[in-house]
Order: structure tokens, then C-alpha cells, then sequence
């Protein structure tokens, strides 16, 4: 839910449910972010976002499950640089998932090439 301005919409505080600081953590890295990926194998270069003022958040309360994320931006809309961050936040993790998974197959693969079978990673 945004709870934002009509007259300003560069400044917003968008509500989550069901989240935690896991997530509003993430996504604040993500807005003071700009994510560059450059060439096929994605390497990931970050530099500060001038489109971003201020961003933060907050946990109403420990017993409840929900985030405030607050945006200011420097005249673009907040509900599409937080839409942008989050875009980017999922490629960073597809990037991280692919990088993991090389690194199991890789492992995997150099173990039963040596013939160790002391170690099971299956």
C-alpha cells in the first residue's frame, strides 16, 4: 500500500506486509543503488543513485509482521524507482542463484573427476 502525496509524488511510504528486515534491508541497498550489468556474464558494478534523496524504513512494532519503506527521490516518481529497485534487486539474486549453482555443479563435477568418493555432496 502507498501512502503517498497526490501533490508530490516523489515522496512516498509504501507499506508491506508479511515482510521483515530481510526484505526492507534489501530493497533500501537496491534504492541507493544503481545496478549496471555489463556483458553476457553479468558482472555487477554498483554506483551511488542521484535519483534517490532519502530512503529508509521502519517495523511499526515487533509483533507485526509489516514494513514501512519510505522514498524520496530527486523529481522521478517514488513508485517507479522503488519498482526499479526491486527489478534490480531480482537480478542481483538471479545473479547470485547462477553463480551458486556453477559453483555446486563445478564442485560436483572436480569430485567425481579426482575420484574422491570420501565426501558425499549429493
Amino acid at each position: 500500500m502507498e501512502h503517498g502525496s497526490y501533490s508530490d509524488p516523489s515522496k512516498s511510504t509504501f507499506s508491506f506486509g508479511d515482510e521483515d528486515h530481510t526484505f526492507a534491508n534489501s530493497v533500501r541497498f537496491s534504492l541507493n543503488q544503481d545496478a549496471i550489468y555489463a556483458d553476457e556474464a553479468l558482472s555487477l558494478l554498483l554506483s551511488y543513485s542521484p535519483r534517490v534523496s532519502f530512503c529508509g524504513y521502519s517495523i511499526p512494532h515487533p509483533s507485526d509482521n509489516r514494513v514501512n519503506i519510505r522514498v524520496q527521490t530527486t523529481g522521478d516518481p517514488a513508485r517507479e524507482v522503488l519498482n526499479d529497485a526491486c527489478q534490480d534487486l531480482m537480478l542481483m539474486c538471479q545473479h547470485v542463484r547462477s553463480t551458486f549453482d556453477k559453483a555446486v555443479s563445478d564442485f560436483k563435477k572436480g569430485k567425481t573427476r579426482k575420484g574422491n568418493k570420501d565426501m558425499n555432496v549429493d
